[in-house]
Formats: C-alpha cells, sequence, structure tokens
C-alpha cells in the first residue's frame, strides 16, 4: 500500500475506533470558586461602548488526572450579552486555533464580526489555553534554529540534507523538553478540554455552547468526548478532523499545492495586473525564480525559510493573495522582499510561544511518526512537487520527542447533541475531508459548505449570508437543518 493510501486508511480506521477509546478516570477535584472578572490589560482590545470586556483567571490542576497536584492558572475574558435577559442562552465559548492561538483578545475580535442575534444571546468567553499567552505560557527556547534568520531551506533536497532536516527536528524536541520541563506532557487537547468544563463551572452555566475554528473545532471535538452532557450548541469551523497530527499535515501539504496551482493560474488571468506572466507555467517560473534568489542570496534576514513561511500565510486566505503576486514581482523587478514579510516578527515572544505551544500540543495529542516516515512523505510530496511547500509539518518533531503519550485524544460522541460542522469546500489549511470524517463521530451533526470558496474560516469571516444565517438561527433558536447545507461561494476574488 502507497503512503498516502496507508494515511487514508489510518484515518478512516481512526475515525471508527477513536468513538469507542474509553475515558481515562479522572479522580474528583475540588469544584472551581466562581471566576471574578475586573478590568482587563491593553493587550485585549475593547469592545464597541458601552459593552466593555472582563478579564479573570482560573486556578486548574496541571494534571487532571492528579487534581490534587500542582496547579497552573487560565486566562480568561468575557464580554456580556447584549440583548435582554429573555434573549440570553447562555456562555459562547471560543477559540481562534492554532495550537497555540491565544483566544483571550478573540472574545472581542471575534464578537465584533457575529451577527447581532449571536451576540445579543451569548455572553462570548475567551481563553487562552494552557501554554498559551497568559495561562503560564510554555517556551521552548531556540527550537533547533526555529528562529534563525535566514533559516535553513525546510525543503531537504537529497541525502545531506535530509540528515541535516532531521538532525534539526531532534534538536527541536530536545529544545523543548529542556525548556518546556514539567509541563512537557500535560499541555495535550484533552486536558483543554477538562479546562473548558472547569470554566463551565466557574460560571455557573449548565451548558457549554462553543466556537471552534481550525484546531478550535479539534478542541471542541475532544470536549464533546469528555462531557457529552454538557454540551449546548457547538459549531466546529473549519475542521481539523480524526486522525494524529502528523498525517494531518502531510494532507495540508498536498492541499497547499493543489491551492498553489489555483494561484498561479489565478495570477496568470491577471497577467496585466501582476506581470508575472500570461500563463500558470509562467507564474511558476517567476515563483520558482524568486525562492532561487532568496536561496542563493537571502535579503535582510529573508531566505528560502521565511519566504515559504510568507507563502503558507498568504495561500490560505484569498484576499491575500494579490499582496503575494505583488511581492512576488518586487523581487522580481527591484530585488526588494518587503512586499512579501508578513506583519509582525516571527521571533517575537507572541510569535515564539505559538510556535512552542503548537509542537508541544500536537506531540502531547497521539502517535508520532517514525524517521522513516518523515522522509518517505517528504519525498513523495516531492514526486508531486520538487518545491513544495512544508511549513505546517509541525509534527514531524513528534518523531524525537521525550514524552509519547499512551494514546490519542478522543473526539466526538454519540451521546452529544446535534453539533454543527462548517468548512470552505477547497480550504487547503483544514481540508473539508476532515470534517466528513469528523461527522459519523457525532451523530445528528450536519455540515455546512461554502462551495466554490478558496479560504480558512468561514462562520462570520467571508460574509457570506446563506452560512451566517444558517449557523445564528442553530445558536439562537437552536434550529438545526434538516441535511446537510451547501451555500454558493463567492468564487476567486478580482484584482484589484
Amino acid at each position: 500500500m502507497t503512503r498516502p493510501a496507508r494515511h487514508t486508511a489510518l484515518v478512516c480506521a481512526l475515525a471508527a475506533a477513536t468513538a469507542l477509546l474509553p475515558a481515562a478516570p479522572v479522580q474528583a477535584a475540588e469544584p472551581p470558586s466562581p471566576l471574578r472578572f475586573t478590568s482587563c490589560s491593553g493587550s485585549v482590545p475593547r469592545p464597541a461602548a458601552p459593552e466593555r470586556v472582563e478579564c479573570g483567571r482560573l486556578s486548574v490542576p496541571l494534571d487532571w488526572h492528579r487534581p490534587s497536584g500542582p496547579r497552573i492558572e487560565v486566562a480568561v475574558s468575557r464580554v456580556r450579552a447584549s440583548g435582554t435577559p429573555a434573549e440570553r442562552r447562555g456562555i459562547l465559548l471560543v477559540n481562534p486555533g492554532g495550537p497555540g492561538g491565544s483566544g483571550l483578545p478573540y472574545a472581542v475580535t471575534k464578537r465584533a464580526k457575529l451577527p447581532e442575534s449571536v451576540r445579543r444571546a451569548y455572553d462570548v468567553v475567551g481563553f487562552d489555553p494552557r501554554g498559551v499567552g497568559r495561562s503560564t505560557p510554555v517556551t521552548c527556547g531556540p527550537m533547533g534554529g526555529l528562529f534563525d534568520s535566514p533559516g535553513n531551506d525546510p525543503v531537504p533536497a537529497g541525502a545531506r540534507a535530509e540528515r541535516a532536516y532531521l538532525a534539526s527536528l531532534r534538536a527541536l524536541a530536545d529544545d523543548c523538553a529542556t525548556h518546556a520541563g514539567r509541563l512537557l506532557p500535560y499541555l495535550s487537547t484533552e486536558q483543554t478540554a477538562y479546562d473548558m468544563e472547569a470554566i463551565r463551572a466557574a460560571l455557573g452555566e449548565p451548558r457549554t455552547s462553543f466556537l471552534g475554528v481550525s484546531y478550535g473545532s479539534y478542541l471542541g471535538a475532544a470536549y464533546t468526548a469528555r462531557f457529552p452532557h454538557r454540551v449546548g450548541r457547538m459549531v466546529l469551523d473549519s475542521v481539523v478532523g480524526p486522525g494524529d497530527w502528523y498525517d494531518f499535515d502531510v494532507l495540508q501539504s498536498r492541499a497547499l499545492l493543489r491551492q498553489r496551482d489555483t494561484f498561479f493560474a489565478w495570477t496568470a488571468a491577471h497577467a496585466g495586473r501582476f506581470g508575472l506572466g500570461g500563463t500558470p507555467a509562467a507564474v511558476r517560473d517567476s515563483y520558482l525564480r524568486v525562492r532561487r534568489e532568496l536561496a542563493a542570496r537571502p535579503v535582510a534576514g529573508f531566505g528560502p525559510a521565511e519566504f515559504d513561511r510568507a507563502v503558507y500565510r498568504a495561500l490560505g486566505r484569498t484576499e491575500r493573495w494579490a499582496g503575494l503576486a505583488d511581492g512576488l514581482r518586487g523581487q522580481l523587478t527591484d530585488g526588494d522582499p518587503d512586499g512579501l514579510r508578513p506583519d509582525g516578527a516571527f521571533d517575537s515572544a507572541d510569535s515564539r510561544n505559538y510556535e512552542a505551544a503548537n509542537r508541544v500540543v500536537k506531540c502531547a495529542d497521539g502517535p508520532a511518526p517514525s524517521p522513516r516516515d518523515i522522509l518517505a512523505d517528504i519525498r513523495s510530496t516531492r514526486r508531486l512537487d520538487p518545491q513544495p511547500v512544508l511549513t505546517g509539518m509541525e509534527a514531524s518533531a513528534c518523531a524525537y520527542w521525550h514524552h509519547r503519550p499512551g494514546r490519542r485524544t478522543p473526539l466526538g460522541s454519540p451521546d452529544a447533541p446535534p453539533v454543527l460542522l462548517v468548512a470552505s469546500a477547497h480550504d487547503p489549511v483544514t481540508p473539508i475531508e476532515g470534517a466528513r470524517r469528523l461527522q459519523p463521530l457525532l451523530p445528528g451533526s450536519r455540515l455546512v459548505t461554502l462551495d466554490d470558496d478558496y479560504s480558512h474560516g468561514v462562520f462570520a469571516s467571508r460574509g457570506d449570508a446563506c452560512v451566517d444565517d444558517t449557523v445564528a438561527a442553530y445558536l439562537v433558536r437552536g434550529e438545526v437543518p434538516s441535511g446537510n447545507v451547501r451555500c454558493a461561494g463567492p468564487g476567486l476574488p478580482t484584482a484589484r
């Protein structure tokens, strides 16, 4: 069986097996104290007046399987429902993704985009998952040179480069073991799901309604596995799906190849605007020329690793495509890659925490690949395209991890109420296959698909009335569609 076929078989088998995994026993913990909110620091944006954001901290066990042991704190934010008491439907816990995304400000930024009926009905509650932001942040130090500028070429070609690639993964794992210390085994998605339940209890709410995007969908599915009878109304947007994190990363890398080909064709169709060539092949040649130039002569710390990170970020949202094409042209015509640089420094404190938490969570959630698998998959991907984008292959470091979890994170439950899954038909970051594979683990769930769309993040993000109205009706009135829903998408953007 080929490696891609093994991926498919493994993920499908896991989808059936995950629901059967027994729940690990958790000893009774002391009931959490009520959350007391005060004003937030300046890092949390303020909502529109007259509403305000409040922040609090909750003490939870480091290890929920040993609740009398050491404790950590989880930072929580809240913007109260703006409607009348009769309109209120409870709390809507939100997570922006990652793993590693900070949810503390997300309660404000995402809430501002929600339909008004949802804002009137729910207290929107954000939190930094354990290990992230202001919730006992984890660090992995230099992470095997990940923050070197310019970084090494992230796509190894040849035996010598492959050995260096594996050595960098080992160094990253060693750095995480050295700097994360006692936190390493306990920053898993399952432990965070218990933190979510503690937030619900501390707020005195009978149910947790939840909106999770990207990794947030995985976190929501983990919560349903442990606390199905505490689930209120749950929306999982841009679904990761069941399976090992490494297999997900491989599937994503293949989807990025398809998305990049679509970007090449789109750019060629606007040749007069971008000047990168009038055919997809010509645009591809321009793209490869830029990458070769930066690999040979990095400019102000911007080399092939930085280039691939910029491409990875841009491919996930079509509104960034024009900026990517303009940046390619700027390097070709002026030797200036500044147009390709994303906003914000990659080696900032927040970015370092994100990258560390991302690996630590992924490696705490389930089995690791072998070095042989990693090289086989890279070679297989390079046979599809000699110059892939491997930026999202974070779980490769798990091959050398110092703490190996004994089992996979359980996802989904037949006892949970109907859940709404939302997906973009051509999302390259969380391919729609993830939603289709998770749906059987959540009986009664419905899949809302935005057709002819190529971006990551859909509900209250793409501005689609069909999606937003369907999800709002579910959240506010509990209306579950009679079947899966397909919404007509926007297609590719116009070039401005």
